[in-house]
């Protein structure tokens, strides 16, 4: 793309951005074709999509009721299971907003009841509800967007563009980051649930275990039973947009995590602390990328095929949760390797790029400040019936590095992973870490297949 054609795209996405973002409750294809929609999940995510949803969804009372007056829906549209809003044939789409735990088995429930996802980061729990999710994308016509807004961000997509047309050369390693100061989640003992908790529906199809304090709400993040870390939390847009820079379609072949906790004496049981190594080896890893299609799960994508890459590549990402030293003086971003200089890109709105001599580069990314709506995108793929910028094919190639490191991280050693068949090699333990365990005594959520 040159950089004309790139400003004629940019100034497009942005005009459509800024047309979507105002529109409300979007209309797809007509003005009697309204794109009703249902909130499933009212925390901190939740709360961003509650302003024309048609339905809301929690099992914690207090915050459904919140939740119902925010989107101005009556009582018969504020429900505590989901399947109520998945049994409305008036409901197109949904916004999956949930503990990562739930993401994929709610996704999957709502994909076969033939409504549209929009589902937060990371898409899924683990490796192989990844899989199952990839699947139901491609046998349907449903559009399934990812939560991983760079992606619809004219800055990131003008920058990434660049870095395609070989501004810095050819990119052979993205450097990602995310560095911040987390709070100490104490250590606790199990209780009863708070009142209008239904906590059994809040643990779904995960391993049932007594409530407790500092794994409910938010701190849920940290517990392997419902969370993925940090790694998955924020790490999952850094991760993203490197691997998306990078120009890497596939899985790695090697990857290698070492880290732990280092600072925190709580209950957390996720590291605090992790550098977690993605090597992709380039032509010998691309064979079945050969014939214009890209293989990911055992499947072909014709339509999304790109030029395999021809060099070995690394992904590298950083994680401490204790620390307010940044690198580039940025608790978050990537910096790009190129064999002709590097880039240094922020989702917090920060760009510079030198050249091989470290020199700066003349070179004017597109404005920090333009507006987008990743959700107004998801609605807009439904509306054209094409895929989103985020869609499953993607989400599932991040998702699996962040699965992979804390695979790496759990049995402390590197993985040999074949990306065409999506295993483990000769390590049973780590292959078993793929998937999880799910309740002993059935859910009807578990999903199929697992």
């Amino acid at each position: 793309m040159s950089i004309h054609s790139r400003r004629t795209f940019l100034k497009s996405t942005i005009a459509g951005a800024a047309a979507l973002g105002l529109a409300g409750k979007v209309r797809a294809r007509g003005p009697a074709d309204e794109v009703r929609y249902g909130v499933i999940g009212c925390g901190d995510r939740g709360r961003v999509y509650l302003e024309g949803a048609s339905y809301v969804c929690d099992p914690d009372r207090r915050r459904l009721d919140a939740a119902a007056k925010s989107a101005g829906v009556g009582a018969e549209h504020a429900v505590t299971d989901m399947r109520r809003v998945f049994d409305d044939p008036s409901i197109h789409a949904v916004v999956i907003a949930t503990p990562d735990h739930w993401h994929a088995p709610a996704a999957l429930l709502a994909a076969a009841a033939g409504k549209h996802v929009y589902v937060e980061k990371p898409a899924s729990h683990n490796f192989r509800e990844s899989q199952l999710l990839l699947k139901a994308a491609r046998d349907s016509n449903l559009v399934i967007q990812h939560g991983t807004q760079q992606r619809s961000r004219p800055f990131t997509i003008d920058a990434i563009n660049a870095l395609r047309e070989g501004l810095i050369g050819e990119v052979l390693v993205a450097k990602a980051w995310n560095i911040q100061r987390r709070e100490n989640i104490g250590h606790a003992k199990p209780t009863v649930p708070p009142p209008g908790v239904d906590y059994g529906l809040w643990v779904g199809p995960a391993q049932m275990v007594p409530f407790q304090s500092n794994r409910f709400h938010y701190d849920w993040h940290w517990w392997y039973n419902f969370g993925t870390g940090d790694v998955g939390n924020d790490g999952a847009h850094d991760i993203d947009y490197a691997r998306w820079g990078l120009g890497v379609d596939t899985l790695p072949s090697t990857i290698t995590a070492v880290g732990g906790k280092y600072y925190f004496d709580d209950d957390q049981e996720f590291p605090d602390t992790a550098t977690c190594v993605f090597e992709y080896p380039g032509n010998a890893g691309a064979k079945s990328q050969q014939g214009g299609a890209v293989s990911v799960g055992g499947h072909a994508d014709s339509t999304r095929a790109r030029h395999a890459a021809s060099s070995a590549r690394q992904l590298i990402f950083e994680m401490r949760l204790w620390s307010g030293n940044y690198p580039m003086n940025c608790d978050s971003g990537v910096e790009f390797y190129g064999t002709k200089g590097k880039m240094f890109l922020s989702k917090r709105g920060k760009l510079s790029v030198i050249d091989k001599n470290n020199e700066p580069l003349d070179y004017q990314g597109a404005d920090v400040d333009a507006p987008y709506d990743h959700f107004a995108e998801f609605i807009s793929a439904i509306r054209d019936n094409r895929r989103s910028n985020a869609d499953m094919v993607e989400a599932h190639r991040s998702v699996g590095l962040i699965h992979l490191a804390n695979i790496s991280l759990r049995v402390g050693r590197s993985l040999d992973f074949d990306p065409r068949s999506e295993q483990i090699a000769s390590d049973q333990e780590a292959s078993e870490l793929l998937a999880r365990s799910y309740r002993n005594d059935g859910h009807w959520a578990i999903p199929a297949g697992v």
